[in-house]
């Protein structure tokens, strides 16, 4: 039985109607306190007994780095970096820390997390709230002397607010050299919705800049991604492709949050007495679902596979983590449909991929990337 569905996911979302930056930061609390308990703790164990699924099958090598399973937390989670250290006894086979800026700063203001249940949709304008790159590199240095985590861990980059638009290559470039010997990959995240004229450095002129200075500096060759908004035109996206290839990018992450409303079920949110349409900020969960799968399809169609792809957006289900890889995704992330599915939500995914295997004849999960395509 999964307590989480049928007890405490009621009790907070619909007889509490508990505050979700609250519950997020309960849960943030807990895992930092777990991520600094021995690895062999009877919590680590028992952690990983529960939620942890092991076969070859999951596993691959990509851009120089082992991943024991596709299924990775997404950016948005852990902002300041103070879980690594129990990430991979919840089950996932990678995680990605984030998003951090150069410059510590609080955020937007609250309210700005709105869970729209009918959607299972979550509306966030958080504004990249974090404590600075400076603080999560002291924080992973410290920690890397008391453990090694065991799944690779990303660091999305994001521009400070304070920051001008011009200026934004320095700004990426110093959280960059302040972080990159402390994380396995890392993205450049251009696709937020919540920082004023964030979204307009996807234009191929200043995304160039930023992606140059970078790979420049990048002398130990960390793997580095750049993050796309779903909103983006066929066009747009193509050019990013591009510029991915002239800067040799390890790959694309696709998508971000969207600011479409179309399709809502949520009529008015609670906490502010206004519809999705009236508020700022972007939307994950369900209503991204298809979106972020036709443009992973686009990439892989216009790259022919050769630029993998991490694909985020409605993820739900063994179903949903399917249809991503069969377009093109060699690695997935969660985090909405985790926050409403539960903690066993992973392995559940890494099962139902197993048998998808099985149905398909197919031996591992990188078979499976693109087998849209080469089924037709």
């Amino acid at each position: 039985m999964d307590i989480y569905q049928t007890a405490v996911r009621p009790i907070l979302f619909n007889l509490l109607k508990a505050d979700p930056e609250w519950s997020h930061h309960q849960a943030i609390s807990i895992l930092r306190w777990l991520s600094h308990q021995p690895d062999n703790s009877w919590m680590h164990s028992l952690l990983a007994k529960s939620l942890c699924l092991q076969n070859h099958r999951l596993e691959q090598n990509l851009f120089g780095l082992h991943f024991p399973n596709p299924v990775g937390l997404a950016a948005g989670f852990d902002k300041d970096g103070v879980t690594s250290g129990i990430l991979s006894s919840l089950g996932f086979g990678f995680a990605e820390l984030g998003t951090v800026t150069f410059v510590a700063q609080p955020g937007n203001p609250r309210p700005r997390l709105f869970r729209l249940l009918p959607d299972q949709a979550v509306l966030n304008r958080m504004g990249f709230n974090n404590s600075g790159a400076a603080a999560m590199a002291a924080r992973l240095t410290q920690d890397q002397q008391e453990f090694t985590p065991s799944i690779p861990i990303g660091i999305n980059l994001g521009k400070s607010k304070v920051t001008p638009l011009e200026s934004a290559a320095d700004d990426y470039l110093n959280s960059f050299r302040l972080l990159k010997d402390l994380g396995d990959y890392f993205v450049v995240n251009v696709s937020s919705p919540n920082t004023p004229g964030l979204r307009s450095l996807q234009d191929a002129s200043m995304l160039s800049s930023i992606l140059d200075v970078l790979q420049k500096d990048n002398n130990t060759h960390k793997p580095i991604f750049v993050k796309i908004a779903p909103d983006l035109e066929w066009e747009a996206i193509a050019d990013i492709i591009t510029l991915a290839k002239t800067y040799q990018l390890a790959g694309m992450i696709a998508t971000n949050t969207t600011i479409s409303r179309e399709g809502l079920k949520t009529q008015v949110i609670d906490k502010t007495g206004k519809s999705p349409e009236q508020e700022a900020g972007g939307i994950s969960g369900a209503p991204l679902r298809d979106r972020s799968t036709e443009v992973i399809r686009f990439i892989w169609q216009q790259t022919q596979g050769q630029i993998p792809i991490i694909g985020v957006g409605g993820i739900f289900s063994p179903d949903d983590a399917w249809a991503k890889i069969t377009a093109g995704a060699s690695l997935i992330q969660v985090y909405t449909g985790w926050i409403y599915e539960g903690p066993m939500m992973v392995s559940r995914i890494l099962e139902g991929l197993l048998t998808k295997l099985e149905q398909h004849g197919l031996n591992s999960i990188s078979e499976a990337v693109g087998l849209d395509f080469r089924s037709q």
